[in-house]
Formats: C-alpha cells, sequence, structure tokens
C-alpha cells in the first residue's frame, strides 16, 4: 500500500497529514519529529503492529510543501 504524507512548513514548526485518511494530523517543532508522530498515528488509525516496516520516501518538494510516499504491506 502506497499512501500520500504532506509536511508543510508553517512559522512556528511543520504540520504533516495523511490525507486519505480523515482526521491523521499532526504538528511538531521539527520535520524529523512531526513524520514520527504521523507514522505513530498512521500505524493507531490503520491497527498495524508497531514494528511493522514502513518506507517513507520523499517524492517532491514545492516550499512550504514536502509531498512524501509512506510505503508498507498492509
Amino acid at each position: 500500500m502506497v499512501l500520500n504524507l504532506h509536511v508543510i512548513q508553517t512559522d512556528d514548526g511543520y504540520t504533516a497529514e495523511v490525507p486519505s485518511i480523515k482526521g491523521c494530523e499532526s504538528w511538531a517543532h521539527t520535520e524529523d519529529e512531526v513524520i514520527d508522530k504521523i507514522v505513530s498515528l498512521l500505524k493507531f488509525y490503520l491497527q498495524s503492529p508497531s514494528d511493522k516496516k514502513m518506507i517513507i520516501d520523499r517524492a517532491r518538494r514545492e516550499h512550504p510543501l514536502t509531498v512524501y510516499k509512506i510505503i508498507f504491506d498492509k
């Protein structure tokens, strides 16, 4: 399964969302921290085991938006 992850740089940090899953969004001070938070939230929403491996690949950057692809087996 492949899902898009949108990370947006704001004045006070970063917001992240998985547009295809309603309510799957988070905020943090750094980009790495917001990605970690959104991956944990995504695993909760999908009821995925916490040890399940997910690959996060940056697809494109258009300041302030960065789009990542999250790749994993469901």
